[in-house]
C-alpha cells in the first residue's frame, strides 16, 4: 500500500484534474495472521491484508457523495473521487456533513508507531498447540477445545482532507480464545471461555488465559437448578460492559437525534443511575491495547465522561451530531456511506461511595453472572428490556454453586438506578474496564 503521503499527493493531484475543490479519505490496512487447532493439529491457517478507503466529495451545491474502494494507486483514486463526485448530486440536502472542526488540531500522546514484530506462523501453532495440550490435561473431564484461535495483526489507518489535515498511526495486537467442552457420563457437557490481547505475541498472558479458561471450566462440572424469583445480582465486568454497549443509544447522540433511543436531548445532565455509579468512554485508556488517537472523520479522540455520579454528563458525538446540538465533536465517528457514532472503549468505575460494602465471600443466596449470551436477539433497545440467557453461579454462604441454565430479565433504567455496590477492583475485557456491579434485585427464571 502507498504511503499516507504518496496518497495524499495522488488524490490532490487527482482533485484538480477533475475540478474537485472539497473531499476528504478515510481508510486502513489490515495485515492478519491467525491459526486453530484441533486436537494437536492445524485445524486452519489464515493470513490476509486487507485494505479499503472511503471517499467522499462536496460538490459546488454543497452536497455531499460518498464511495469506497480498495484500490489507492492514482488511478484507484482518480475513479473514487470522479464516482464520489458524480453521486454527490444526488446527495441529501439537510443535515449535510461536512469536515470536522477538529481535523487539523494538534493529538495529544500521538503514537504513530506502535508496532511488535509478527511472530512466525509455526510459532503461532507450536503456542497454541501447547495451550490446548495443557488445557486438556487440566481436567479428565474436559475433553476438547473446540474454539480456539490465536491470531496477530498489524493495522494502518489515515486521514486526510483537502484543507491539510493529514493524520496516520499504526500499531499491532495479538489475541488468543480458548472455550473448552466437557463430558461427564450422566451430566450435561459443560463450557467456558477466556480471552486475552496483548500489543504482541511475547507480552500476551497466555498461562492467564489458560488458568481462567480451566477455572471456569471445573467450577461448572458440579451444577445445579436455580429457582426461578428475584435475586441480588452481581454483574462480572464483561457482563456489565455487554449491557452497556447493548444499549448504546443511551448516550449515542446520532440515535438520540434519529428518535432512536431511550434518551432526548433534555436528558443531558439528569440522573439516569446510581449515585454510586460512573462510566466514561474512554479511547486512550492505557489498558486499550490498539487505541486509536482519532476517529474516521479525523478528530482527536478522548476521554469522555458519559456518566458521573449517576448523572447522565455527555453524550457521544460526530462532528455532525455535534453541530445539530451546539457542541463539540468527541472523537467516536465512524466513516462509511453514512457516518455513524459508537463507544471506543468503556472505562466503569465507582461514584459516590456506598454506605456498604459487599463481598463475594460472604454473600448468600446472590447470583454472580458471568457472561451474557444472545444479545441480538434478547435485547429491545428502544424499550430498554431485555431477556438474556447466561452463564454463573449461585453464591450461598461464600461458595459457588454453577447454574445449570436460567435466564435474567429487567429493564436497563431499573438496573442501573438499582446498583448497590460497584467493587474497587478493575478488570479489563475486550471492550473496556470495569469492576463487578451490584444490583438489588433482578428476576431469573430457572430451567
Amino acid at each position: 500500500m502507498p504511503t499516507i503521503n504518496e496518497i495524499a499527493s495522488y488524490a490532490q493531484t487527482a482533485a484538480q484534474k477533475l475540478g474537485i475543490q472539497k473531499f476528504d479519505i478515510y481508510g486502513s490496512t489490515v495485515d492478519e495472521t491467525s491459526v486453530q487447532v484441533d486436537q494437536g493439529e492445524p485445524q486452519q491457517m489464515k493470513a490476509s491484508n486487507r485494505s479499503g478507503i472511503t471517499v467522499r466529495v462536496w460538490n459546488d451545491a454543497h452536497t455531499v457523495g460518498v464511495t469506497s474502494t480498495t484500490d489507492v494507486d492514482p488511478i484507484g483514486l482518480q475513479l473514487a473521487l470522479k464516482t464520489a463526485h458524480e453521486a454527490s448530486a444526488f446527495g441529501v440536502k439537510d443535515n449535510v456533513p461536512d469536515f470536522s472542526p477538529e481535523a487539523t488540531a494538534a493529538i495529544a500522546h500521538a503514537n504513530a508507531t506502535d508496532r511488535s514484530p509478527q511472530a512466525e506462523v509455526s510459532q503461532l501453532l507450536q503456542t497454541l498447540v501447547g495451550a490446548e495440550k495443557e488445557l486438556l490435561e487440566a481436567h479428565p473431564a474436559i475433553v476438547g477445545v473446540p474454539y480456539n484461535g490465536l491470531a496477530q495483526r498489524d493495522i494502518d489507518r489515515f486521514y486526510l482532507n483537502s484543507v491539510g489535515a493529514l493524520r496516520h498511526e499504526a500499531h499491532s495486537y495479538a489475541s488468543l480464545y480458548l472455550y473448552t467442552k466437557t463430558e461427564e457420563e450422566g451430566r450435561k457437557p459443560r463450557s467456558a471461555g477466556a480471552f486475552r490481547v496483548s500489543t504482541g505475541l511475547a507480552k500476551l498472558d497466555i498461562n492467564g488465559c489458560l488458568k481462567e479458561a480451566a477455572e471456569k471450566t471445573i467450577s461448572h462440572l458440579n451444577y445445579e437448578k436455580v429457582k426461578t424469583g428475584k435475586y441480588r445480582v452481581v454483574f462480572s465486568p464483561e457482563a456489565f460492559l455487554s449491557l452497556l454497549g447493548a444499549f448504546s443509544n443511551l448516550y449515542n447522540a446520532q440515535s438520540i437525534l434519529d428518535n432512536q433511543s431511550l434518551s432526548t436531548p433534555e436528558s443531558l445532565n439528569t440522573q439516569i443511575a446510581s449515585p454510586l455509579l460512573s462510566v466514561c468512554d474512554d479511547a486512550l485508556h492505557p489498558d486499550n491495547v490498539g487505541a486509536e488517537t482519532f476517529d474516521g472523520e479525523g478528530t482527536p479522540t478522548r476521554r469522555v465522561p458519559l456518566i458521573t455520579n449517576g448523572v447522565l454528563t455527555s453524550f457521544l458525538h460526530s462532528a455532525g451530531t455535534a453541530k445539530r446540538m451546539n457542541t463539540e465533536p468527541t472523537g467516536n465517528a465512524n466513516m462509511g456511506a453514512k457516518v455513524t457514532v459508537s463507544p471506543n472503549f468503556f472505562h466503569v468505575f465507582p461514584g459516590e461511595s456506598a454506605s456498604e460494602e459487599y463481598s463475594l465471600d460472604t454473600a448468600d443466596n446472590v447470583i454472580l453472572i458471568d457472561d451474557l449470551s444472545a444479545l441480538h436477539a434478547g435485547v429491545q433497545a428502544l424499550q430498554g428490556s431485555f431477556s438474556l440467557p447466561f452463564d454463573g453461579w449461585l453464591i450461598k454462604d461464600g461458595k459457588r454453586i454453577s447454574i445449570e441454565s436460567a435466564t435474567v430479565a429487567g429493564d436497563i433504567r431499573e438496573v442501573l438506578n438499582s446498583i448497590i455496590y460497584v467493587e474497587k477492583d478493575l478488570e479489563f475485557t475486550g471492550s473496556g474496564v470495569a469492576p463487578r456491579v451490584w444490583v438489588n434485585e433482578l428476576s431469573v427464571t430457572g430451567e
